[in-house]
Protein backbone atom coordinates (compact mmCIF):
# COMPACT_ATOMS: atom_id res chain seq x y z
CA UNK A 1 0.00 0.00 0.00
CA UNK A 2 1.17 3.47 -0.57
CA UNK A 3 0.59 4.83 3.00
CA UNK A 4 3.90 2.68 4.11
CA UNK A 5 5.99 5.35 2.38
CA UNK A 6 4.32 7.57 4.23
CA UNK A 7 4.95 6.08 8.24
CA UNK A 8 8.04 6.72 9.56
CA UNK A 9 9.43 4.93 12.89
CA UNK A 10 12.28 5.76 14.25
CA UNK A 11 13.93 3.29 16.25
CA UNK A 12 16.53 5.32 18.35
CA UNK A 13 13.50 7.83 19.74
CA UNK A 14 12.94 7.97 23.26
CA UNK A 15 9.15 8.15 21.83
CA UNK A 16 7.11 4.55 22.48
CA UNK A 17 6.14 2.43 18.80
CA UNK A 18 2.55 3.03 19.27
CA UNK A 19 2.86 7.00 20.11
CA UNK A 20 5.13 6.97 17.05
CA UNK A 21 2.14 5.12 14.50
CA UNK A 22 -0.45 7.58 15.90
CA UNK A 23 1.70 10.49 15.32
CA UNK A 24 2.77 9.27 11.99
CA UNK A 25 -0.49 8.44 10.92
CA UNK A 26 -1.98 11.39 12.21
CA UNK A 27 0.67 14.25 10.63
CA UNK A 28 -0.48 12.35 7.05
CA UNK A 29 -4.18 13.05 7.18
CA UNK A 30 -2.78 16.50 8.75
CA UNK A 31 -1.00 17.28 5.13
CA UNK A 32 -3.29 15.44 3.00
CA UNK A 33 -1.57 12.19 2.53
CA UNK A 34 -3.81 9.76 3.86
CA UNK A 35 -7.80 10.84 2.75
CA UNK A 36 -11.32 9.48 4.09
CA UNK A 37 -11.99 6.34 3.28
CA UNK A 38 -8.65 5.37 2.17
CA UNK A 39 -7.70 1.92 3.28
CA UNK A 40 -4.93 1.34 5.53
CA UNK A 41 -2.95 -1.23 6.20
CA UNK A 42 -4.18 -4.72 8.61
CA UNK A 43 -2.22 -4.62 11.78
CA UNK A 44 -0.65 -7.89 11.39
CA UNK A 45 0.86 -6.22 8.07
CA UNK A 46 1.82 -2.78 9.50
CA UNK A 47 3.58 -4.99 12.40
CA UNK A 48 5.52 -7.06 9.55
CA UNK A 49 6.83 -4.03 7.26
CA UNK A 50 8.20 -2.39 10.69
CA UNK A 51 9.24 -5.10 12.22
CA UNK A 52 7.08 -4.48 15.59
CA UNK A 53 5.08 -6.44 17.94
CA UNK A 54 1.77 -7.26 16.92
CA UNK A 55 0.19 -5.80 20.44
CA UNK A 56 2.43 -2.12 19.55
CA UNK A 57 0.66 -2.34 16.20
CA UNK A 58 -3.04 -2.95 17.97
CA UNK A 59 -2.34 -0.83 21.10
CA UNK A 60 -1.92 2.48 18.45
CA UNK A 61 -4.70 1.37 16.03
CA UNK A 62 -6.94 0.76 19.09
CA UNK A 63 -6.66 4.65 20.31
CA UNK A 64 -6.86 5.78 16.76
CA UNK A 65 -10.32 4.13 16.80
CA UNK A 66 -11.33 5.71 19.92
CA UNK A 67 -10.51 9.17 19.08
CA UNK A 68 -12.44 8.52 15.77
CA UNK A 69 -9.47 8.96 13.30
CA UNK A 70 -9.92 4.98 11.92
CA UNK A 71 -12.40 2.57 11.79
CA UNK A 72 -12.76 -1.24 11.50
CA UNK A 73 -15.34 -2.85 9.03
CA UNK A 74 -15.46 -6.39 9.93
CA UNK A 75 -14.24 -8.56 7.02
CA UNK A 76 -12.49 -5.64 4.88
CA UNK A 77 -10.01 -3.87 7.42
CA UNK A 78 -9.87 -0.65 8.79
CA UNK A 79 -10.04 2.89 7.01
CA UNK A 80 -9.91 6.42 7.67
CA UNK A 81 -12.64 7.93 8.89
CA UNK A 82 -11.72 11.42 9.75
CA UNK A 83 -9.64 13.95 8.15
CA UNK A 84 -10.92 17.61 9.72
CA UNK A 85 -8.20 17.47 12.10
CA UNK A 86 -7.27 16.54 14.35
CA UNK A 87 -5.64 19.34 16.36
CA UNK A 88 -3.03 19.23 19.16
CA UNK A 89 -5.74 19.45 21.47
CA UNK A 90 -8.99 17.51 21.18
CA UNK A 91 -12.36 18.61 23.09
CA UNK A 92 -15.77 16.63 24.23
CA UNK A 93 -18.23 19.56 24.03
CA UNK A 94 -21.36 17.38 26.10
CA UNK A 95 -24.60 19.48 26.52
CA UNK A 96 -27.96 18.39 27.80
CA UNK A 97 -30.06 19.70 24.78
CA UNK A 98 -29.75 21.98 21.34
CA UNK A 99 -31.21 24.83 22.15
CA UNK A 100 -29.96 28.34 20.80
CA UNK A 101 -28.47 29.63 24.41
CA UNK A 102 -26.40 26.19 24.06
CA UNK A 103 -25.69 26.64 20.66
CA UNK A 104 -24.71 30.04 21.95
CA UNK A 105 -22.49 29.17 24.52
CA UNK A 106 -20.93 26.67 22.33
CA UNK A 107 -19.85 28.61 19.25
CA UNK A 108 -18.08 31.12 21.52
CA UNK A 109 -16.26 28.69 22.87
CA UNK A 110 -15.05 27.56 19.75
CA UNK A 111 -14.51 31.73 18.31
CA UNK A 112 -12.80 31.64 21.48
CA UNK A 113 -10.32 28.39 21.99
CA UNK A 114 -8.81 29.05 18.54
CA UNK A 115 -8.11 26.81 15.20
CA UNK A 116 -5.06 24.85 17.39
CA UNK A 117 -8.00 22.40 18.46
CA UNK A 118 -10.94 19.85 17.10
CA UNK A 119 -14.26 20.25 19.26
CA UNK A 120 -16.75 17.55 19.27
CA UNK A 121 -20.18 18.50 20.48
CA UNK A 122 -22.52 15.40 22.11
CA UNK A 123 -26.21 15.62 22.45
CA UNK A 124 -27.53 13.46 25.77
CA UNK A 125 -30.92 14.80 25.78
CA UNK A 126 -30.70 15.06 29.94
CA UNK A 127 -30.81 11.05 29.84
CA UNK A 128 -28.62 9.39 32.22
CA UNK A 129 -27.76 6.31 30.04
CA UNK A 130 -26.94 7.80 27.30
CA UNK A 131 -24.68 10.75 28.80
CA UNK A 132 -23.26 8.09 30.82
CA UNK A 133 -22.34 5.72 27.52
CA UNK A 134 -20.73 8.60 25.51
CA UNK A 135 -18.84 9.58 28.48
CA UNK A 136 -17.49 5.77 28.60
CA UNK A 137 -17.23 5.23 24.53
CA UNK A 138 -15.30 8.65 24.35
CA UNK A 139 -13.25 8.63 27.98
CA UNK A 140 -9.50 7.88 26.44
CA UNK A 141 -10.14 9.85 23.01
CA UNK A 142 -10.12 13.80 24.55
CA UNK A 143 -7.75 16.01 25.96
CA UNK A 144 -10.58 17.87 27.37
CA UNK A 145 -14.46 17.16 28.57
CA UNK A 146 -16.40 20.23 28.74
CA UNK A 147 -20.00 18.98 30.37
CA UNK A 148 -23.07 20.66 30.76
CA UNK A 149 -24.82 18.73 33.66
CA UNK A 150 -28.84 18.57 33.79
CA UNK A 151 -30.23 15.35 34.05
CA UNK A 152 -33.86 14.28 34.32
CA UNK A 153 -35.80 11.54 36.64
CA UNK A 154 -38.13 9.24 35.96
CA UNK A 155 -40.99 11.51 37.04
CA UNK A 156 -39.42 14.30 34.91
CA UNK A 157 -37.92 16.62 37.25
CA UNK A 158 -34.38 18.19 37.32
CA UNK A 159 -31.42 16.92 39.14
CA UNK A 160 -28.32 18.58 38.79
CA UNK A 161 -25.78 15.23 38.95
CA UNK A 162 -27.05 11.74 39.74
CA UNK A 163 -24.77 9.43 41.84
CA UNK A 164 -23.56 7.46 38.80
CA UNK A 165 -22.93 10.68 36.65
CA UNK A 166 -20.81 11.50 39.64
CA UNK A 167 -19.02 8.84 39.80
CA UNK A 168 -18.38 8.42 35.97
CA UNK A 169 -17.06 12.11 36.22
CA UNK A 170 -14.63 11.36 38.80
CA UNK A 171 -12.96 9.23 36.53
CA UNK A 172 -11.87 12.07 34.59
CA UNK A 173 -8.56 13.81 35.62
CA UNK A 174 -9.65 17.14 37.08
CA UNK A 175 -7.41 19.02 34.80
CA UNK A 176 -9.25 17.36 31.75
CA UNK A 177 -12.55 18.51 33.04
CA UNK A 178 -14.52 21.74 32.68
CA UNK A 179 -17.41 21.62 34.11
CA UNK A 180 -20.16 24.58 32.52
CA UNK A 181 -23.34 26.06 33.56
CA UNK A 182 -24.18 24.59 36.66
CA UNK A 183 -21.75 23.98 40.05
CA UNK A 184 -20.46 20.36 40.65
CA UNK A 185 -20.92 18.84 43.88
CA UNK A 186 -18.14 18.64 45.71
CA UNK A 187 -15.66 15.31 45.36
CA UNK A 188 -12.26 16.95 46.99
CA UNK A 189 -10.92 18.24 43.98
CA UNK A 190 -10.63 21.68 42.53
CA UNK A 191 -12.00 21.73 39.03
CA UNK A 192 -12.56 24.67 36.10
CA UNK A 193 -15.93 25.11 36.88
CA UNK A 194 -18.46 28.18 34.85
CA UNK A 195 -21.61 28.71 36.76
CA UNK A 196 -25.41 30.05 36.73
CA UNK A 197 -27.00 30.50 40.44
CA UNK A 198 -30.03 29.91 39.46
CA UNK A 199 -31.45 30.76 42.81
CA UNK A 200 -29.87 33.38 43.44
CA UNK A 201 -29.35 35.33 39.47
CA UNK A 202 -33.26 35.21 39.45
CA UNK A 203 -33.67 36.70 42.63
CA UNK A 204 -31.01 39.71 42.10
CA UNK A 205 -32.33 40.07 38.30
CA UNK A 206 -35.79 40.89 40.11
CA UNK A 207 -34.63 42.93 42.25
CA UNK A 208 -32.74 45.12 39.48
CA UNK A 209 -36.64 45.62 37.76
CA UNK A 210 -38.31 46.11 41.29
CA UNK A 211 -38.95 49.37 40.64
CA UNK A 212 -41.30 48.23 37.28
CA UNK A 213 -42.60 45.09 38.79
CA UNK A 214 -43.92 46.85 41.69
CA UNK A 215 -46.60 48.62 38.91
CA UNK A 216 -48.31 44.76 38.56
CA UNK A 217 -50.93 43.77 40.40
CA UNK A 218 -49.86 40.14 40.26
CA UNK A 219 -46.69 38.42 38.86
CA UNK A 220 -46.93 34.50 37.58
CA UNK A 221 -43.95 32.44 36.55
CA UNK A 222 -45.07 29.83 33.98
CA UNK A 223 -42.32 26.92 34.97
CA UNK A 224 -43.24 23.67 33.12
CA UNK A 225 -43.39 21.51 35.89
CA UNK A 226 -42.94 18.11 33.74
CA UNK A 227 -41.15 18.87 30.69
CA UNK A 228 -38.66 16.85 28.14
CA UNK A 229 -35.77 19.18 29.17
CA UNK A 230 -36.46 19.83 33.34
CA UNK A 231 -35.19 23.10 34.31
CA UNK A 232 -33.78 23.88 37.81
CA UNK A 233 -36.53 24.11 40.98
CA UNK A 234 -33.76 26.91 42.01
CA UNK A 235 -35.10 29.17 39.20
CA UNK A 236 -38.72 28.30 41.54
CA UNK A 237 -36.75 29.13 44.88
CA UNK A 238 -35.90 32.23 44.04
CA UNK A 239 -39.08 33.85 42.55
CA UNK A 240 -40.68 32.85 45.63
CA UNK A 241 -37.72 34.76 47.97
CA UNK A 242 -37.97 37.59 45.62
CA UNK A 243 -42.05 37.69 45.68
CA UNK A 244 -42.35 37.40 49.42
CA UNK A 245 -39.86 39.89 50.22
CA UNK A 246 -41.77 42.46 47.88
CA UNK A 247 -44.85 40.62 49.71
CA UNK A 248 -46.01 40.57 45.59
CA UNK A 249 -48.98 38.43 44.82
CA UNK A 250 -48.13 35.53 42.97
CA UNK A 251 -49.09 32.41 41.21
CA UNK A 252 -46.97 29.46 39.57
CA UNK A 253 -48.55 28.00 36.34
CA UNK A 254 -46.90 25.08 34.44
CA UNK A 255 -47.75 26.62 31.26
CA UNK A 256 -50.11 29.40 28.76
CA UNK A 257 -53.36 27.61 28.77
CA UNK A 258 -55.15 28.37 26.01
CA UNK A 259 -57.81 29.63 27.75
CA UNK A 260 -55.89 31.38 30.34
CA UNK A 261 -57.64 34.68 31.90
CA UNK A 262 -55.58 37.62 31.47
CA UNK A 263 -56.34 40.55 33.56
CA UNK A 264 -54.79 44.22 33.81
CA UNK A 265 -52.23 44.45 36.08
CA UNK A 266 -50.65 40.71 35.46
CA UNK A 267 -46.73 40.59 35.24
CA UNK A 268 -45.74 36.77 33.35
CA UNK A 269 -42.44 35.58 33.76
CA UNK A 270 -41.79 33.01 31.37
CA UNK A 271 -39.16 30.31 30.67
CA UNK A 272 -40.09 28.49 27.27
CA UNK A 273 -40.21 30.03 24.07
CA UNK A 274 -43.29 28.31 23.07
CA UNK A 275 -45.19 30.05 26.63
CA UNK A 276 -44.01 33.12 25.31
CA UNK A 277 -45.18 32.82 21.57
CA UNK A 278 -48.75 31.52 22.85
CA UNK A 279 -48.82 34.64 25.51
CA UNK A 280 -48.00 37.60 23.46
CA UNK A 281 -50.56 35.91 20.98
CA UNK A 282 -53.22 35.63 24.03
CA UNK A 283 -52.14 39.58 24.99
CA UNK A 284 -52.54 40.80 20.95
CA UNK A 285 -55.93 39.31 20.90
CA UNK A 286 -57.53 40.28 23.75
CA UNK A 287 -56.14 44.16 22.95
CA UNK A 288 -54.28 44.32 25.81
CA UNK A 289 -51.10 46.87 25.56
CA UNK A 290 -48.13 44.76 26.13
CA UNK A 291 -46.11 46.51 28.29
CA UNK A 292 -48.59 48.86 30.42
CA UNK A 293 -52.22 46.56 31.12
CA UNK A 294 -49.65 43.54 30.81
CA UNK A 295 -46.33 43.06 31.61
CA UNK A 296 -43.69 39.72 30.16
CA UNK A 297 -40.33 39.16 31.68
CA UNK A 298 -38.54 36.35 29.22
CA UNK A 299 -36.02 33.64 30.77
CA UNK A 300 -33.20 34.03 28.70
CA UNK A 301 -32.28 36.22 25.72
CA UNK A 302 -32.33 35.56 21.92
CA UNK A 303 -31.74 38.08 19.51
CA UNK A 304 -35.64 37.80 18.23
CA UNK A 305 -36.68 38.85 22.03
CA UNK A 306 -33.85 42.20 21.68
CA UNK A 307 -36.30 42.21 17.96
CA UNK A 308 -39.13 42.19 19.47
CA UNK A 309 -38.67 44.24 22.84
CA UNK A 310 -38.78 41.40 25.23
CA UNK A 311 -37.62 42.14 29.01
CA UNK A 312 -35.61 39.52 30.09
CA UNK A 313 -33.26 38.15 32.78
CA UNK A 314 -30.54 36.30 31.34
CA UNK A 315 -27.25 34.27 31.67
CA UNK A 316 -24.50 36.04 29.49
CA UNK A 317 -23.58 33.06 27.23
CA UNK A 318 -21.56 34.82 25.70
CA UNK A 319 -19.31 35.10 28.93
CA UNK A 320 -19.84 31.20 29.48
CA UNK A 321 -18.32 29.87 26.34
CA UNK A 322 -15.05 32.38 26.02
CA UNK A 323 -14.19 31.60 29.82
CA UNK A 324 -14.55 27.62 29.47
CA UNK A 325 -11.83 28.47 26.42
CA UNK A 326 -9.73 30.81 28.48
CA UNK A 327 -9.29 28.27 31.34
CA UNK A 328 -8.46 25.60 29.34
CA UNK A 329 -6.11 27.56 26.74
CA UNK A 330 -4.40 29.17 30.28
CA UNK A 331 -4.63 25.25 31.92
CA UNK A 332 -6.69 27.16 34.81
CA UNK A 333 -9.25 25.83 37.66
CA UNK A 334 -11.49 27.67 40.04
CA UNK A 335 -15.22 28.37 39.49
CA UNK A 336 -16.05 31.50 38.05
CA UNK A 337 -19.43 32.55 38.28
CA UNK A 338 -21.13 34.00 34.82
CA UNK A 339 -22.88 37.62 34.52
CA UNK A 340 -27.02 37.10 35.16
CA UNK A 341 -28.40 40.96 33.56
CA UNK A 342 -31.82 42.39 33.94
CA UNK A 343 -32.49 43.56 30.37
CA UNK A 344 -34.77 46.35 30.32
CA UNK A 345 -37.45 46.94 26.93
CA UNK A 346 -40.39 46.96 25.93
CA UNK A 347 -42.94 44.88 27.61
CA UNK A 348 -42.34 45.64 30.85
Amino acid sequence: MEMMKFIKIDENSRVPKYQQIIDSIIHNISIGNLTMDQKIHSINMFSEEFYLSRDTVEKAYSILKERNIITSIRGKGFYISRTQLISKVNILFLVNKLSSYKLRTYNHFINSVGANSHTDLRIYHCDETLFLNLLDKNKSAYDYFVIMPHFKTEDLKHVSFTDKVKKAIKQIPSEKLVILDNIKPNIGETLAEIYQDFENDIYNALKEGVSKILNYKKVILIYPEKAVYPYPRRILHGFRKFCVEYKLDFEILDKVYDEMILKTGDLFITIEEADLVNLVKRVREDEFKLGEEIGIISYNDTPLKELLGITVISTDFKVMGETAAKMILNKSKGKVKVPFNFIDRDSL
